[in-house]
């Protein structure tokens, strides 16, 4: 009986194999050392070589394998039409089978949640079910919402998006949603009244509110307004060389008026000096860049309006950009007097901008309803603005709060010299950093007002840039009440801790799941494998 023939590159076919062998295992270590980087157990400044070293590892165990099937094509047959090879296929054909079905159940729950109903919430303290007043205002909805999200490449949709999700899955099918990148789509954007990103606008029939933010309790008012519309109306005062409401102008207030008209605010002109009465309606009335000083008897209306239950947002520029001179300002005073709000006689200078430093950044925000969606990504810039101050002793029931405030790197400059670079005097000037912006309450009549040393981050030309937008739109709002509609019952978050584990655990473990437990299989298995080949 004839003998098995030799294979004659049996040696060669040997030598891949084992090329395949250590860069397998080259492909781990490197594999694992990314793992390490990846958490920032270990640190590299430059992983290119890191990178280059596991595309030639993996390149190596590819190639051995490559030669090694080239080399000894009888093994590899006999691999694959053995036995163990027909059991192996048959387990590899039920394993993708019921993979198939997993990804194919999942894709169809995915796509079409409403077949599903609610998901289960199987958290201990329910962060993941809504509120009872939010799921009452949905069953409550007279006919279907379609919520549109304008979110462009620059901010992440992820948490809008599964909020959005838990709302059409509680909604009984009155409510849907999509996402629109204004970027690619700004005339959609601009006829839905939005500006800024990551604001939702919600739509009713022909009735329309716009989210500033996504978070359950935005939407929830938002649900709640569209559910009762009522009379908004808001006044921007004229007559003392505000800028105009309509656009046309070089500067105006156009965009602040239809971003507040999307919100279904009435927003009108009022000219006090003409009618010598406040409209029984306005809900908050805005004084936006005076050139010239209030007079006494607007004022007196201002104050009594104010006194029964109204609200103001001031917004006065420094008086070296104005045409007050060294007349008497009645508004600063009765904010003074009234409010323990100071209008500081000065200019902002903030080196935080290096491009503009007449233009101050704010670099901390207050926690305040009005400043409950600005982080470091939607700061407000304030193009020339004056500092603020609270009074040493403010008035009885009045609680006069910060909003935000620039950094260390900014004064007030009180003797700003055309031609002349800006330097900080000791004595005159103050040092940051400043407040731009503080929002007060009477406990008593209830009356707001919200005071800025800043008018132009409200007009067209600023109002998209950073937070400029949602802080203006903010202080109407808080300022008109429209803030606190509805009220989400607060869960108590359970606390979880996990204590820090040591870095040589860290390393240990890593070193057991990636190299060691995979390299015990891996050489069971070729033990094995040659363990029967020798017994033929």
């Amino acid at each position: 009986m004839a003998g098995k023939k030799k294979n004659p590159n049996a040696k060669y076919a040997l030598i891949a194999l084992i090329v395949a062998g250590v860069a397998c295992v080259s492909t781990g270590l490197i594999g694992a050392a990314k793992g390490l980087l990846n958490i920032k157990l270990v640190t590299l400044e430059n992983t290119d070589g890191l990178n280059l070293a596991l595309q030639i590892s993996i390149a190596l165990l590819v190639a051995g394998l490559a030669s090694y099937a080239i080399l000894s094509p009888d093994t590899i047959r006999r691999f694959l039409t053995g036995r163990q090879a027909r059991y192996g296929s048959n387990s590899l054909i039920i394993s993708l089978a019921f993979a198939g079905i997993l990804i194919v159940a999942n894709m169809l729950a995915y796509q079409n949640p409403e077949f599903l109903g609610a998901p289960w919430d199987w958290t201990e303290d329910q962060s993941n079910t809504l509120a009872p007043e939010t799921l009452a205002a949905l069953d409550s909805l007279p006919e279907k919402v379609t919520a549109t999200a304008f979110y462009t490449a620059n901010l992440d949709p992820t948490s809008a998006e599964e909020l959005l999700l838990k709302f059409k899955n509680n909604s009984g099918g009155k409510f849907d949603y999509k996402f629109v990148n204004p970027d690619l789509d700004p005339v959609a954007a601009r006829e839905a009244g939005v500006t800024g990103d990551g604001k939702i606008l919600f739509t009713m029939g022909d009735t329309k509110e716009i989210a500033s933010f996504a978070s359950e309790t935005e939407f929830a008012q938002v649900l709640i307004r569209l559910i009762s519309p009522e009379a908004r109306a808001v006044y921007f005062l004229e007559g003392h060389g505000e800028a105009s409401i309509e656009a046309g102008g070089e500067v105006s207030f156009s965009i602040a008026k239809s971003t507040l008209e999307s919100k279904n605010y009435t927003v009108s002109s009022l000219n006090l000096l003409a009618t010598n009465k406040i409209p029984e309606d306005a809900l908050a009335i805005i004084i936006a860049g005076p050139m010239k000083p209030l007079q006494s008897g607007e004022i007196a209306l201002l104050k009594e309006y104010v006194e029964k239950g109204g609200s103001l947002v001031v917004m006065e520029d420094p008086l070296i950009v104005t045409e007050f001179g060294d007349t008497f300002d009645p508004l600063a005073k009765y904010l003074t007097s009234d409010w323990g709000i100071v209008l500081n006689k000065d200019i902002v200078i903030d080196l935080e901008n290096t491009n503009n430093p007449l233009q101050a950044v704010s670099s901390q925000a207050f926690p305040h309803p009005i400043t409950q969606n600005l982080s470091a990504n939607y700061i407000v810039i304030l193009p020339q603005a004056r500092s603020l101050s609270i009074a040493g002793a403010t008035p009885e029931n009045t609680s006069p709060s910060p909003l935000i405030m620039t950094t260390e790197k900014s004064w007030g400059e009180t003797e700003l010299v055309s031609g002349e670079n800006p330097s900080f005097d000791e004595g005159k000037d103050t040092l940051g950093p400043l407040t731009l912006a503080i929002a007060s309450e009477n406990s008593i009549s209830g009356g707001r007002v919200v005071v800025f040393g800043n008018s132009t981050f409200a007009t067209d030309q600023a109002f998209d840039a950073y937070g400029n937008g949602n802080m203006f739109v903010n202080s109407v709002d808080w300022a008109a009440e429209q803030e606190d509609l509805i009220n989400i019952t607060p869960r108590e978050q359970t606390q979880r801790t996990l204590n820090p584990i040591p870095n040589w655990v860290m390393l240990v473990m890593i070193l057991m799941a990636v190299i060691v437990v995979p390299g015990i299989v891996v050489v069971a298995g070729i033990s094995s494998w040659l363990s029967r080949r020798r017994k033929g």
